[in-house]
């Protein structure tokens, strides 16, 4: 990288879309160092907060090597809101952007634009398309969890539970991402490994409002319900809301994934039966330790898988 395209410096971003984006500034710049910008989803989730502090945790340690740019959008679904911030990066000459995308598919264009300007792209948190990278001959390294793996061993937790037969049902997240699609399909591996019977499927977009509303309509639909699997904790706790309006809190097993805090001191108090914990101040700081590492062999590492581990009353005693 030239010395001139280090010596800009990086605005605060997000500021150009205030109504629709969350922006942070760098921590510090200087001409030697390369710039490093985390753009996360939805800061109103606790998951990416926890991802934003790991990555200003990471910077701290290591304020020397890069300056740090972490932005992320307000609305978990305004896909449009998070390719302008990658174009954002993009503009303001970024040497890497470490991403953790709205939509598995639709972010793709920006990551294309991104590399074409020589911008080091590294994904984390939700796999990019690769029937769509591949479309646009693009190799960007994944740093995540293994999603369907995680999900089915909290299904497999809740289903040790219940009885072979019980009625359950599932709240994804965004259809169009691929957590969303691997988390489903890990908690649908427990259930029929189980043999339990799911009887319903919808997605709550991953936010906890949405999540309410169609698991209230579940619920009163299907009086059997035993269990409802959540694709995220955002979700989990619309559910747990649901489940309390119905009377039904001990009749309903809940589990969630990601393991936020709220969620965590559920599972203490046994309200919600486990969750997941994919360690997102991790995923930060690996996504960035693999951006400058493209950096400075001028060339994507290798896919890395990062660890998910159930959490139950049990684990958290």
């Amino acid at each position: 990288m030239s010395g001139g395209r280090r010596r800009r410096m990086v605005g605060v971003a997000g500021l150009a879309l205030a109504s629709a984006a969350c922006g942070r500034g760098p921590e510090t710049t200087a001409p030697d160092r390369p710039r490093v910008a985390l753009v996360m989803k939805s800061l109103a989730n606790e998951f990416f907060l926890t991802m934003e502090k790991g990555a200003r945790d990471h910077h701290a340690k290591n304020a020397a090597r890069y300056d740090l740019l972490a932005s992320g959008i307000k609305d978990e679904l305004d896909v449009n809101a998070q390719a302008t911030l990658v174009e954002q990066m993009i503009a303001q000459k970024a040497d890497a952007i470490v991403l953790a995308p709205a939509d598995s598919k639709a972010l793709v264009a920006a990551c294309k634009r991104a590399v074409d300007a020589g911008i080091a792209v590294v994904n984390i948190d939700n796999r990019l398309d690769a029937a769509v990278l591949a479309e646009r001959g693009l190799r960007i390294p994944f740093v995540g969890p293994d999603n369907r793996k995680g999900a089915r061993r909290v299904g497999e937790y809740l289903a040790g539970k219940l009885q072979r037969g019980d009625a359950v049902a599932i709240l994804e997240g965004v259809p169009t991402t691929f957590n969303a699609q691997q988390r489903k399909l890990g908690f649908q591996d427990a259930i029929e490994a189980a043999g339990l019977k799911l009887v319903a499927s919808q997605s709550g977009d991953w936010e906890m409002a949405k999540a309410n509303q169609v698991a209230a309509a579940l619920l009163a639909e299907h009086p059997e319900l035993k269990a409802l699997l959540c694709a995220n904790d955002n979700m989990a706790l619309g559910v747990v809301a649901a489940r309390k309006a119905a009377a039904k809190e001990e009749a309903v097993r809940i589990v969630g994934f990601d393991n936020i805090s709220a969620v965590a001191d559920l599972v203490k108090k046994g309200k919600v039966l486990a969750t997941a914990d994919q360690h997102a101040d991790q995923l930060a700081a690996f996504g960035i330790e693999y951006a400058l590492e493209a950096l400075e062999k001028k060339a994507p590492p290798a896919d890395r898988e990062t660890p998910v581990d159930l959490v139950t009353t049990e684990t958290l005693r």
